[in-house]
Protein backbone atom coordinates (compact mmCIF):
# COMPACT_ATOMS: atom_id res chain seq x y z
CA UNK A 1 0.00 0.00 0.00
CA UNK A 2 0.95 3.72 -0.52
CA UNK A 3 2.40 5.65 1.86
CA UNK A 4 -0.71 6.99 4.03
CA UNK A 5 1.02 10.55 4.81
CA UNK A 6 2.12 11.27 1.35
CA UNK A 7 -0.37 10.37 -1.74
CA UNK A 8 0.30 12.16 -4.59
CA UNK A 9 -2.15 14.64 -5.67
CA UNK A 10 -2.16 16.27 -9.64
CA UNK A 11 -0.87 19.71 -9.23
CA UNK A 12 -3.36 22.36 -9.92
CA UNK A 13 -6.04 20.09 -9.78
CA UNK A 14 -9.18 22.65 -10.73
CA UNK A 15 -12.22 23.18 -8.71
CA UNK A 16 -15.19 21.34 -10.23
CA UNK A 17 -17.97 22.91 -10.68
CA UNK A 18 -21.37 21.12 -10.61
CA UNK A 19 -24.74 21.68 -12.19
CA UNK A 20 -28.60 22.36 -11.07
CA UNK A 21 -30.77 19.69 -9.57
CA UNK A 22 -33.69 19.03 -12.06
CA UNK A 23 -36.86 19.90 -10.41
CA UNK A 24 -38.30 16.87 -12.33
CA UNK A 25 -37.78 13.20 -12.56
CA UNK A 26 -36.55 12.70 -16.08
CA UNK A 27 -35.70 9.39 -17.99
CA UNK A 28 -32.34 8.52 -16.98
CA UNK A 29 -29.34 8.43 -20.23
CA UNK A 30 -29.58 4.87 -20.21
CA UNK A 31 -32.78 4.79 -21.01
CA UNK A 32 -32.76 7.59 -23.71
CA UNK A 33 -30.04 6.01 -25.36
CA UNK A 34 -31.96 2.49 -25.18
CA UNK A 35 -35.35 3.90 -26.40
CA UNK A 36 -33.39 5.85 -29.28
CA UNK A 37 -31.72 2.28 -30.40
CA UNK A 38 -34.98 0.61 -30.03
CA UNK A 39 -36.61 2.99 -32.17
CA UNK A 40 -34.31 3.55 -34.76
CA UNK A 41 -33.84 -0.43 -34.89
CA UNK A 42 -37.62 -0.92 -35.57
CA UNK A 43 -37.35 1.81 -38.03
CA UNK A 44 -34.87 -0.25 -39.88
CA UNK A 45 -35.75 -3.89 -39.32
CA UNK A 46 -39.61 -3.22 -39.14
CA UNK A 47 -41.07 -0.98 -42.13
CA UNK A 48 -40.03 -2.73 -45.37
CA UNK A 49 -42.61 -5.53 -44.06
CA UNK A 50 -45.45 -2.48 -43.54
CA UNK A 51 -44.58 -1.03 -46.39
CA UNK A 52 -44.06 -2.07 -50.05
CA UNK A 53 -40.85 -2.14 -51.86
CA UNK A 54 -40.83 -0.57 -55.03
CA UNK A 55 -37.84 1.80 -56.66
CA UNK A 56 -17.21 27.20 -15.26
CA UNK A 57 -18.64 28.05 -13.27
CA UNK A 58 -17.42 30.34 -11.22
CA UNK A 59 -15.11 28.91 -8.48
CA UNK A 60 -15.15 29.33 -4.76
CA UNK A 61 -12.66 30.49 -3.10
CA UNK A 62 -10.76 28.20 -1.05
CA UNK A 63 -9.75 29.32 2.43
CA UNK A 64 -6.20 29.30 3.27
CA UNK A 65 -4.77 26.28 4.84
CA UNK A 66 -4.60 26.24 8.74
CA UNK A 67 -1.91 25.54 10.65
CA UNK A 68 -3.21 24.87 13.58
CA UNK A 69 -6.84 22.93 14.62
CA UNK A 70 -9.46 26.32 15.50
CA UNK A 71 -11.13 25.74 18.68
CA UNK A 72 -14.48 26.99 19.66
CA UNK A 73 -16.09 26.54 22.69
CA UNK A 74 -19.62 26.42 23.94
CA UNK A 75 -21.84 25.70 27.12
CA UNK A 76 -22.72 22.57 27.78
CA UNK A 77 -26.61 21.57 27.19
CA UNK A 78 -28.67 22.23 30.56
CA UNK A 79 -29.19 18.73 30.53
CA UNK A 80 -26.17 17.72 30.44
CA UNK A 81 -25.31 20.07 33.00
CA UNK A 82 -28.18 18.72 35.31
CA UNK A 83 -26.84 15.18 34.69
CA UNK A 84 -23.25 15.86 35.84
CA UNK A 85 -22.24 14.37 39.15
CA UNK A 86 -21.54 16.54 41.88
CA UNK A 87 -17.69 14.64 42.09
CA UNK A 88 -15.47 13.01 39.68
CA UNK A 89 -16.02 9.84 39.44
CA UNK A 90 -12.90 7.73 40.35
CA UNK A 91 -10.98 7.16 36.18
CA UNK A 92 -13.59 9.45 34.87
CA UNK A 93 -11.84 11.54 32.02
CA UNK A 94 -14.16 14.35 30.25
CA UNK A 95 -14.47 17.57 29.20
CA UNK A 96 -16.89 20.13 31.42
CA UNK A 97 -17.82 21.91 28.27
CA UNK A 98 -18.89 20.77 24.26
CA UNK A 99 -16.50 21.62 22.11
CA UNK A 100 -16.04 22.26 18.44
CA UNK A 101 -12.55 21.67 16.45
CA UNK A 102 -12.08 22.89 12.50
CA UNK A 103 -9.12 20.83 10.57
CA UNK A 104 -8.15 22.63 7.53
CA UNK A 105 -6.14 21.01 5.30
CA UNK A 106 -5.00 21.74 1.22
CA UNK A 107 -8.75 19.89 0.35
CA UNK A 108 -10.51 19.15 3.42
CA UNK A 109 -12.68 21.93 5.80
CA UNK A 110 -13.70 18.99 8.97
CA UNK A 111 -15.79 19.90 11.81
CA UNK A 112 -15.41 17.91 14.93
CA UNK A 113 -17.50 17.87 18.41
CA UNK A 114 -15.96 16.20 21.42
CA UNK A 115 -19.87 15.26 21.78
CA UNK A 116 -19.16 12.11 21.23
CA UNK A 117 -15.90 12.49 19.50
CA UNK A 118 -18.05 13.17 16.01
CA UNK A 119 -17.33 14.73 13.04
CA UNK A 120 -21.05 16.99 11.99
CA UNK A 121 -19.59 18.41 8.64
CA UNK A 122 -16.83 17.48 6.05
CA UNK A 123 -16.43 19.37 2.79
CA UNK A 124 -14.11 18.73 -0.30
CA UNK A 125 -12.70 22.46 -0.85
CA UNK A 126 -12.02 21.61 -4.10
CA UNK A 127 -15.81 20.62 -5.41
CA UNK A 128 -18.91 21.91 -5.65
CA UNK A 129 -22.30 19.89 -5.41
CA UNK A 130 -25.12 20.33 -8.53
CA UNK A 131 -26.32 23.48 -6.26
CA UNK A 132 -22.85 25.47 -6.94
CA UNK A 133 -21.77 24.90 -3.48
CA UNK A 134 -18.91 23.78 -1.54
CA UNK A 135 -19.44 19.55 -1.65
CA UNK A 136 -20.88 18.41 2.21
CA UNK A 137 -20.09 14.78 2.27
CA UNK A 138 -22.26 14.63 5.78
CA UNK A 139 -26.04 14.34 6.02
CA UNK A 140 -26.47 17.49 8.02
CA UNK A 141 -30.05 17.41 8.14
CA UNK A 142 -30.18 13.39 9.31
CA UNK A 143 -27.97 14.73 12.55
CA UNK A 144 -30.80 14.84 14.59
CA UNK A 145 -31.98 11.54 13.93
CA UNK A 146 -29.35 9.20 13.41
CA UNK A 147 -25.93 9.28 15.34
CA UNK A 148 -22.93 11.79 13.19
CA UNK A 149 -20.44 10.03 11.38
CA UNK A 150 -17.62 8.31 13.78
CA UNK A 151 -20.03 7.29 16.44
CA UNK A 152 -19.34 4.04 18.23
CA UNK A 153 -21.34 0.66 17.94
CA UNK A 154 -21.43 -1.77 20.82
CA UNK A 155 -23.50 -4.89 21.33
CA UNK A 156 -24.23 -3.31 24.77
CA UNK A 157 -26.83 -0.32 23.60
CA UNK A 158 -26.50 1.75 27.10
CA UNK A 159 -22.64 1.59 27.25
CA UNK A 160 -22.81 2.83 23.44
CA UNK A 161 -25.08 5.40 24.43
CA UNK A 162 -22.67 6.77 27.48
CA UNK A 163 -19.75 6.42 24.89
CA UNK A 164 -22.08 8.38 22.09
CA UNK A 165 -23.23 11.25 24.14
CA UNK A 166 -20.28 11.88 26.49
CA UNK A 167 -17.91 15.12 26.36
CA UNK A 168 -14.46 13.78 25.55
CA UNK A 169 -11.44 15.22 26.25
CA UNK A 170 -9.53 16.24 23.36
CA UNK A 171 -5.78 16.67 22.57
CA UNK A 172 -5.14 18.53 18.99
CA UNK A 173 -1.64 17.90 17.61
CA UNK A 174 0.73 20.71 17.38
CA UNK A 175 0.68 20.86 13.56
CA UNK A 176 -3.04 21.34 13.31
CA UNK A 177 -3.45 18.29 11.68
CA UNK A 178 -4.81 15.74 14.11
CA UNK A 179 -6.86 15.49 17.21
CA UNK A 180 -7.35 13.13 19.93
CA UNK A 181 -10.04 12.17 21.96
CA UNK A 182 -10.55 9.94 25.46
CA UNK A 183 -13.77 9.71 27.32
CA UNK A 184 -14.48 7.40 30.60
CA UNK A 185 -17.18 7.52 33.07
CA UNK A 186 -15.03 5.05 35.64
CA UNK A 187 -17.16 1.93 33.79
CA UNK A 188 -16.65 2.54 29.82
CA UNK A 189 -13.49 3.85 28.24
CA UNK A 190 -12.98 5.09 24.95
CA UNK A 191 -10.12 6.31 23.09
CA UNK A 192 -10.34 8.51 19.21
CA UNK A 193 -7.19 9.25 17.20
CA UNK A 194 -7.77 11.14 13.54
CA UNK A 195 -4.65 12.00 12.25
CA UNK A 196 -4.45 14.51 8.61
CA UNK A 197 -1.98 15.12 5.93
CA UNK A 198 -1.71 18.54 4.41
CA UNK A 199 -1.87 17.80 0.95
CA UNK A 200 -3.62 14.21 0.76
CA UNK A 201 -6.92 12.42 0.84
CA UNK A 202 -5.53 9.50 2.95
CA UNK A 203 -5.50 9.80 7.11
CA UNK A 204 -5.54 7.90 9.53
CA UNK A 205 -7.79 6.98 11.90
CA UNK A 206 -7.72 5.19 15.69
CA UNK A 207 -10.39 4.02 17.95
CA UNK A 208 -10.25 1.40 21.31
CA UNK A 209 -13.03 1.05 23.31
CA UNK A 210 -12.85 -1.21 26.88
CA UNK A 211 -15.83 -1.51 29.53
CA UNK A 212 -14.45 -2.28 33.03
CA UNK A 213 -10.99 -2.54 31.81
CA UNK A 214 -11.85 -5.21 29.36
CA UNK A 215 -10.93 -5.04 25.55
CA UNK A 216 -14.46 -4.71 24.00
CA UNK A 217 -15.34 -5.10 19.97
CA UNK A 218 -17.17 -2.00 18.44
CA UNK A 219 -18.01 -0.65 15.30
CA UNK A 220 -17.26 2.59 13.31
CA UNK A 221 -20.73 4.68 11.99
CA UNK A 222 -21.27 6.55 9.28
CA UNK A 223 -25.38 6.90 8.66
CA UNK A 224 -27.39 8.83 7.39
CA UNK A 225 -26.28 8.80 3.43
CA UNK A 226 -23.13 10.28 2.30
CA UNK A 227 -22.28 12.50 -0.79
CA UNK A 228 -23.47 14.71 -2.98
CA UNK A 229 -27.02 15.30 -1.95
CA UNK A 230 -28.17 17.60 -4.01
CA UNK A 231 -27.81 15.16 -7.93
CA UNK A 232 -31.52 13.75 -8.59
CA UNK A 233 -31.08 10.23 -8.33
CA UNK A 234 -28.72 10.12 -5.04
CA UNK A 235 -30.83 7.44 -3.33
CA UNK A 236 -29.63 5.29 -6.16
CA UNK A 237 -26.37 6.46 -6.83
CA UNK A 238 -25.24 5.95 -2.90
CA UNK A 239 -24.02 2.32 -1.63
CA UNK A 240 -22.40 0.58 1.05
CA UNK A 241 -19.14 -1.33 -0.50
CA UNK A 242 -16.40 -3.32 0.29
CA UNK A 243 -13.90 -5.71 -1.25
CA UNK A 244 -13.65 -9.18 -0.82
CA UNK A 245 -10.45 -10.78 -1.10
CA UNK A 246 -11.28 -14.38 -0.79
CA UNK A 247 -13.73 -13.55 -3.46
CA UNK A 248 -11.77 -11.18 -5.97
CA UNK A 249 -14.97 -8.95 -6.33
CA UNK A 250 -16.26 -5.34 -5.08
CA UNK A 251 -19.66 -6.05 -2.89
CA UNK A 252 -22.10 -3.14 -3.40
CA UNK A 253 -24.99 -2.83 -1.52
CA UNK A 254 -27.92 0.20 -1.71
CA UNK A 255 -30.45 1.01 1.15
CA UNK A 256 -32.95 -1.62 0.18
CA UNK A 257 -30.80 -4.16 0.64
CA UNK A 258 -31.14 -3.27 4.06
CA UNK A 259 -35.36 -2.74 4.28
CA UNK A 260 -35.63 -6.04 6.33
CA UNK A 261 -33.04 -5.01 9.16
CA UNK A 262 -29.49 -4.96 9.23
CA UNK A 263 -27.09 -6.92 6.72
CA UNK A 264 -24.06 -7.81 7.72
CA UNK A 265 -20.55 -9.25 6.50
CA UNK A 266 -17.11 -10.19 7.88
CA UNK A 267 -13.90 -11.29 6.31
CA UNK A 268 -10.32 -10.68 4.59
CA UNK A 269 -11.79 -7.14 2.69
CA UNK A 270 -9.16 -4.73 1.02
CA UNK A 271 -11.30 -1.78 2.22
CA UNK A 272 -14.43 -0.77 3.01
CA UNK A 273 -16.91 2.14 3.35
CA UNK A 274 -19.37 3.93 1.34
CA UNK A 275 -19.58 5.66 -2.27
CA UNK A 276 -22.12 7.96 -4.59
CA UNK A 277 -20.89 8.15 -8.23
CA UNK A 278 -17.69 10.02 -8.08
CA UNK A 279 -17.02 10.09 -3.94
CA UNK A 280 -16.14 7.47 -1.93
CA UNK A 281 -15.30 7.01 2.11
CA UNK A 282 -13.61 3.87 2.76
CA UNK A 283 -11.47 2.50 5.72
CA UNK A 284 -8.05 0.40 4.60
CA UNK A 285 -7.45 -2.33 7.66
CA UNK A 286 -4.43 -2.09 8.86
CA UNK A 287 -4.60 -4.28 11.32
CA UNK A 288 -7.65 -6.31 11.42
CA UNK A 289 -7.12 -9.67 9.77
CA UNK A 290 -10.81 -9.58 9.91
CA UNK A 291 -13.30 -6.36 9.38
CA UNK A 292 -16.57 -6.88 10.02
CA UNK A 293 -19.37 -4.94 7.98
CA UNK A 294 -22.82 -4.01 8.74
CA UNK A 295 -25.02 -2.31 5.86
CA UNK A 296 -28.34 -0.61 7.63
CA UNK A 297 -30.82 1.24 5.98
CA UNK A 298 -31.82 4.97 7.88
CA UNK A 299 -35.29 7.05 6.89
CA UNK A 300 -34.13 10.47 6.80
CA UNK A 301 -34.78 13.90 4.85
CA UNK A 302 -32.28 15.46 2.74
CA UNK A 303 -32.76 18.72 3.02
CA UNK A 304 -34.58 21.42 5.78
CA UNK A 305 -38.06 20.64 5.62
CA UNK A 306 -38.19 17.68 3.13
CA UNK A 307 -39.67 14.20 3.21
CA UNK A 308 -37.97 11.49 4.53
CA UNK A 309 -36.05 8.93 1.79
CA UNK A 310 -33.90 5.64 1.86
CA UNK A 311 -30.55 6.72 2.85
CA UNK A 312 -27.84 3.57 3.18
CA UNK A 313 -25.26 3.30 5.85
CA UNK A 314 -22.49 1.66 7.09
CA UNK A 315 -20.53 0.46 10.59
CA UNK A 316 -17.16 -0.55 10.62
CA UNK A 317 -14.58 -2.68 12.52
CA UNK A 318 -15.20 -5.39 14.79
CA UNK A 319 -12.31 -5.12 17.14
CA UNK A 320 -11.66 -3.85 20.34
CA UNK A 321 -9.18 -1.74 18.52
CA UNK A 322 -8.94 -0.63 15.36
CA UNK A 323 -6.40 0.78 13.25
CA UNK A 324 -7.43 1.97 9.48
CA UNK A 325 -5.81 4.28 7.15
CA UNK A 326 -9.15 6.19 5.93
CA UNK A 327 -9.59 7.36 2.08
CA UNK A 328 -12.17 10.41 1.69
CA UNK A 329 -12.52 11.92 -1.77
CA UNK A 330 -13.16 12.08 -5.40
CA UNK A 331 -13.18 8.67 -7.49
CA UNK A 332 -9.94 10.19 -9.44
CA UNK A 333 -8.46 7.07 -11.25
CA UNK A 334 -4.85 8.04 -10.57
CA UNK A 335 -5.35 9.26 -7.08
CA UNK A 336 -7.32 5.62 -6.43
CA UNK A 337 -4.62 3.51 -7.80
CA UNK A 338 -2.07 5.50 -5.76
CA UNK A 339 -3.55 4.57 -2.37
CA UNK A 340 -4.64 0.60 -3.47
CA UNK A 341 -4.89 -0.84 -6.94
CA UNK A 342 -7.98 -2.45 -5.55
CA UNK A 343 -9.71 0.95 -5.23
CA UNK A 344 -10.25 1.04 -9.31
CA UNK A 345 -12.82 -1.58 -8.62
CA UNK A 346 -14.96 1.54 -7.01
CA UNK A 347 -15.39 3.08 -10.89
CA UNK A 348 -18.64 1.55 -12.36
CA UNK A 349 -17.11 1.15 -15.69
CA UNK A 350 -20.93 -0.46 -17.24
CA UNK A 351 -21.56 -3.24 -19.64
CA UNK A 352 -18.40 -2.25 -21.97
CA UNK A 353 -16.27 -1.58 -19.81
CA UNK A 354 -13.44 -3.00 -22.30
CA UNK A 355 -14.08 -0.51 -24.42
CA UNK A 356 -15.02 2.46 -22.11
CA UNK A 357 -11.74 2.52 -19.63
CA UNK A 358 -9.47 2.53 -22.64
CA UNK A 359 -11.47 5.50 -24.30
CA UNK A 360 -11.21 6.87 -20.65
CA UNK A 361 -7.09 6.43 -20.53
CA UNK A 362 -6.56 7.62 -23.89
CA UNK A 363 -8.41 10.97 -23.24
CA UNK A 364 -6.81 11.28 -19.92
CA UNK A 365 -3.75 11.41 -21.83
CA UNK A 366 -4.22 13.79 -24.72
CA UNK A 367 -5.76 16.21 -21.75
CA UNK A 368 -2.69 16.05 -19.23
CA UNK A 369 0.52 15.53 -21.80
CA UNK A 370 -1.08 17.37 -25.19
CA UNK A 371 -4.70 19.29 -25.48
CA UNK A 372 -5.15 20.04 -22.31
CA UNK A 373 -9.35 20.07 -22.54
CA UNK A 374 -11.28 17.19 -22.52
CA UNK A 375 -13.61 18.50 -25.02
CA UNK A 376 -10.73 18.43 -27.80
CA UNK A 377 -9.49 15.21 -26.42
CA UNK A 378 -12.92 14.04 -27.00
CA UNK A 379 -12.79 15.45 -30.84
CA UNK A 380 -9.37 13.80 -31.36
CA UNK A 381 -10.30 10.44 -30.11
CA UNK A 382 -13.71 10.88 -32.32
CA UNK A 383 -11.99 11.06 -35.60
CA UNK A 384 -9.55 7.96 -34.63
CA UNK A 385 -12.53 5.97 -33.62
CA UNK A 386 -13.71 6.69 -37.65
CA UNK A 387 -10.64 6.05 -38.77
CA UNK A 388 -10.10 2.77 -36.84
CA UNK A 389 -13.70 2.15 -38.21
CA UNK A 390 -13.07 3.08 -41.50
CA UNK A 391 -12.51 0.00 -43.72
CA UNK A 392 -15.61 -1.33 -42.41
CA UNK A 393 -17.36 2.16 -43.66
CA UNK A 394 -15.88 1.35 -47.28
CA UNK A 395 -17.02 -1.94 -46.94
CA UNK A 396 -20.50 -0.66 -46.03
CA UNK A 397 -20.68 1.63 -48.87
CA UNK A 398 -19.65 -1.33 -51.90
CA UNK A 399 -22.56 -3.33 -50.68
CA UNK A 400 -24.28 -0.04 -51.23
CA UNK A 401 -23.32 -0.25 -54.77
CA UNK A 402 -24.01 -3.53 -54.96
CA UNK A 403 -27.63 -2.83 -54.13
CA UNK A 404 -28.01 -0.39 -56.61
CA UNK A 405 -27.09 -2.58 -59.34
CA UNK A 406 -29.97 -4.89 -58.23
CA UNK A 407 -32.55 -2.43 -58.27
CA UNK A 408 -33.86 -2.86 -61.71
CA UNK A 409 -34.35 -6.87 -60.61
CA UNK A 410 -35.72 -6.57 -56.96
CA UNK A 411 -38.00 -4.10 -59.28
CA UNK A 412 -39.25 -7.09 -61.33
CA UNK A 413 -39.52 -9.19 -58.39
CA UNK A 414 -42.11 -6.67 -56.59
CA UNK A 415 -43.67 -5.95 -59.95
CA UNK A 416 -44.78 -9.58 -60.30
CA UNK A 417 -46.53 -9.21 -57.12
CA UNK A 418 -48.06 -5.94 -57.20
CA UNK A 419 -51.12 -5.40 -55.61
CA UNK A 420 -50.57 -8.22 -53.02
CA UNK A 421 -51.75 -6.71 -49.20
CA UNK A 422 -49.23 -7.47 -46.78
CA UNK A 423 -51.82 -10.42 -45.37
CA UNK A 424 -51.26 -12.44 -48.59
CA UNK A 425 -49.55 -15.64 -47.97
CA UNK A 426 -47.52 -14.78 -51.44
CA UNK A 427 -45.93 -11.79 -49.64
CA UNK A 428 -43.92 -14.25 -48.00
CA UNK A 429 -42.70 -15.46 -51.19
CA UNK A 430 -41.99 -12.56 -52.59
CA UNK A 431 -39.88 -11.60 -49.78
CA UNK A 432 -37.91 -14.95 -50.45
CA UNK A 433 -37.20 -14.16 -53.77
CA UNK A 434 -35.53 -11.19 -52.97
CA UNK A 435 -33.57 -12.62 -50.72
CA UNK A 436 -32.19 -15.43 -52.83
CA UNK A 437 -31.64 -12.16 -55.19
CA UNK A 438 -29.51 -10.35 -52.00
CA UNK A 439 -27.67 -14.27 -51.58
CA UNK A 440 -26.88 -14.97 -55.45
CA UNK A 441 -24.99 -11.70 -55.78
CA UNK A 442 -23.52 -11.21 -52.72
CA UNK A 443 -25.38 -8.08 -51.25
CA UNK A 444 -26.20 -7.43 -48.01
CA UNK A 445 -29.18 -4.88 -47.16
CA UNK A 446 -28.62 -3.79 -43.87
CA UNK A 447 -24.99 -3.65 -44.41
CA UNK A 448 -25.31 0.23 -44.74
CA UNK A 449 -26.93 0.17 -41.03
CA UNK A 450 -23.63 -1.81 -39.60
CA UNK A 451 -21.45 1.39 -39.15
CA UNK A 452 -23.78 2.49 -36.62
CA UNK A 453 -24.45 -0.33 -34.90
CA UNK A 454 -20.74 -1.14 -34.33
CA UNK A 455 -20.66 2.71 -32.94
CA UNK A 456 -23.42 1.53 -30.02
CA UNK A 457 -21.14 0.14 -27.81
CA UNK A 458 -18.68 2.77 -27.87
CA UNK A 459 -21.07 5.20 -27.81
CA UNK A 460 -22.60 3.78 -24.27
CA UNK A 461 -18.79 3.58 -23.21
CA UNK A 462 -18.69 7.19 -24.14
CA UNK A 463 -21.52 7.53 -22.17
CA UNK A 464 -20.36 6.15 -18.79
CA UNK A 465 -17.29 7.92 -19.40
CA UNK A 466 -18.51 10.84 -18.95
CA UNK A 467 -21.19 10.01 -16.36
CA UNK A 468 -19.03 7.88 -13.63
CA UNK A 469 -15.08 9.56 -13.94
CA UNK A 470 -14.39 12.64 -11.61
CA UNK A 471 -11.82 14.04 -14.14
CA UNK A 472 -14.81 14.67 -16.86
CA UNK A 473 -17.40 16.28 -13.98
CA UNK A 474 -16.90 20.29 -14.60
CA UNK A 475 -14.48 19.79 -17.48
CA UNK A 476 -15.13 22.84 -20.17
CA UNK A 477 -15.06 23.27 -23.89
CA UNK A 478 -15.68 26.11 -26.07
CA UNK A 479 -18.87 27.72 -24.16
CA UNK A 480 -20.02 24.41 -22.34
CA UNK A 481 -18.99 24.64 -18.90
CA UNK A 482 -19.38 20.73 -17.47
CA UNK A 483 -19.21 18.22 -20.20
CA UNK A 484 -21.01 15.69 -17.83
CA UNK A 485 -24.06 17.52 -18.12
CA UNK A 486 -26.36 19.28 -20.74
CA UNK A 487 -25.44 22.64 -22.00
CA UNK A 488 -26.59 25.57 -19.37
CA UNK A 489 -27.99 27.18 -21.80
CA UNK A 490 -31.63 28.12 -22.54
CA UNK A 491 -31.24 26.36 -26.06
CA UNK A 492 -28.99 23.59 -26.43
CA UNK A 493 -26.55 24.32 -29.70
CA UNK A 494 -24.88 20.88 -29.93
CA UNK A 495 -27.63 18.70 -30.15
CA UNK A 496 -29.39 21.26 -32.49
CA UNK A 497 -26.33 21.59 -34.74
CA UNK A 498 -25.67 17.39 -34.22
CA UNK A 499 -29.84 17.14 -35.91
CA UNK A 500 -27.96 19.41 -38.72
CA UNK A 501 -25.36 17.28 -39.75
CA UNK A 502 -26.98 14.14 -39.20
CA UNK A 503 -30.02 15.16 -41.99
CA UNK A 504 -26.80 16.42 -43.89
CA UNK A 505 -24.85 12.89 -44.06
CA UNK A 506 -28.40 11.01 -44.52
CA UNK A 507 -29.15 13.18 -47.52
CA UNK A 508 -25.26 12.17 -48.85
CA UNK A 509 -25.51 8.43 -48.08
CA UNK A 510 -27.50 6.78 -51.14
CA UNK A 511 -30.02 4.42 -50.25
CA UNK A 512 -30.86 1.70 -52.27
CA UNK A 513 -34.42 -0.28 -52.54
CA UNK A 514 -36.19 1.96 -50.15
CA UNK A 515 -39.24 2.35 -50.74
CA UNK A 516 -40.54 6.12 -50.22
CA UNK A 517 -42.86 5.67 -47.44
CA UNK A 518 -40.04 4.07 -45.59
CA UNK A 519 -37.59 7.06 -46.59
CA UNK A 520 -39.73 9.74 -45.05
CA UNK A 521 -39.59 7.87 -41.74
CA UNK A 522 -36.29 7.56 -41.98
CA UNK A 523 -36.03 11.94 -42.14
CA UNK A 524 -37.23 11.56 -39.31
CA UNK A 525 -34.26 9.89 -37.44
CA UNK A 526 -32.21 12.88 -36.89
CA UNK A 527 -35.10 14.60 -35.31
CA UNK A 528 -35.32 11.50 -33.04
CA UNK A 529 -31.95 11.41 -32.10
CA UNK A 530 -31.85 15.03 -31.13
CA UNK A 531 -34.75 14.60 -28.93
CA UNK A 532 -32.81 11.89 -26.68
CA UNK A 533 -29.63 13.87 -26.99
CA UNK A 534 -30.99 17.17 -25.59
CA UNK A 535 -30.41 16.38 -22.07
CA UNK A 536 -28.07 14.29 -22.14
CA UNK A 537 -23.82 15.12 -21.43
CA UNK A 538 -22.58 17.49 -23.76
CA UNK A 539 -19.32 15.30 -24.22
CA UNK A 540 -21.99 12.65 -25.45
CA UNK A 541 -23.39 15.04 -27.53
CA UNK A 542 -20.18 16.18 -29.28
CA UNK A 543 -18.67 13.07 -29.78
CA UNK A 544 -22.00 11.88 -31.95
CA UNK A 545 -21.67 15.38 -33.70
CA UNK A 546 -18.40 15.00 -34.45
CA UNK A 547 -18.86 11.43 -35.64
CA UNK A 548 -21.23 13.03 -37.77
CA UNK A 549 -19.07 15.64 -39.60
CA UNK A 550 -16.39 12.39 -40.12
CA UNK A 551 -18.69 10.78 -41.30
CA UNK A 552 -20.04 13.51 -44.20
CA UNK A 553 -16.36 14.15 -45.32
CA UNK A 554 -16.07 10.55 -45.95
CA UNK A 555 -19.14 10.07 -47.50
CA UNK A 556 -17.85 13.35 -49.75
CA UNK A 557 -15.15 11.19 -51.06
CA UNK A 558 -16.75 8.03 -51.53
CA UNK A 559 -19.23 9.62 -53.98
CA UNK A 560 -16.52 11.42 -55.60
CA UNK A 561 -14.39 8.65 -56.24
CA UNK A 562 -17.19 6.12 -56.55
CA UNK A 563 -19.96 7.71 -58.20
CA UNK A 564 -23.26 6.07 -58.27
CA UNK A 565 -23.29 3.70 -61.43
CA UNK A 566 -26.13 4.61 -64.16
CA UNK A 567 -29.24 2.03 -63.83
CA UNK A 568 -29.03 -1.03 -66.21
CA UNK A 569 -30.96 -0.35 -70.10
CA UNK A 570 -31.49 -4.25 -70.31
CA UNK A 571 -34.66 -4.67 -68.38
CA UNK A 572 -35.97 -1.52 -70.70
CA UNK A 573 -34.97 -3.39 -73.78
CA UNK A 574 -36.45 -6.61 -72.53
CA UNK A 575 -39.55 -4.20 -71.74
CA UNK A 576 -40.12 -3.49 -75.29
CA UNK A 577 -39.17 -6.21 -76.69
CA UNK A 578 -42.38 -7.43 -74.67
CA UNK A 579 -44.53 -5.14 -75.79
CA UNK A 580 -43.77 -5.50 -79.78
CA UNK A 581 -44.87 -9.23 -79.33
Amino acid sequence: MADIENIPIKPGDPIQPGGKPGKKKELSMEMRLLLAFLLMGLVLFLTPYIYKAPPPPKKPVTPPIASQVAVEKKPAPAAASQAAPAEPVPGQIQSSAEQEFIIDTQFYRIRFTNHGAAVTSWVLKKYLDHAGKPLELVNEVALGKVPPPFSLSLKDQQAAGALNSGLYSAKPTEDGLGIEYEFSNGKNYARKSFRFSKNSYLSQITTEVKQNGVPTQHLIEWRGGFGDATVLNRVGEQHAVHYDLSQGKLIVKDAKAAKDGPVDFAGNYSFAGLDDRFFAFVLLPQDNTSTQVEVVKDDVPAAPGGKDEQRVGVLLGGDSLNRFAMFVGPKDVDLLRNVDPKLQQLIDWGWFGIIAKPIFLALHWLNDNWLHNYGWSIVVITVIINLVLLPLRFTSMKSQRKMQKLQPQIAAINAKYKGLSLRDPKKAQQNAEIMELYKKEGANPMSGCLPMFVQIPILYAFYKVLTVTIELRGAHWLWVTDLSQPEQLAIHILPIVMVITQFIQQQMTPNPGVDPSQAKMMKFMPLMFGFFFYSMSSGLVLYWLTSNLVGILQQWLVNRHMPMPPPPEVPRIAAKKKSRG
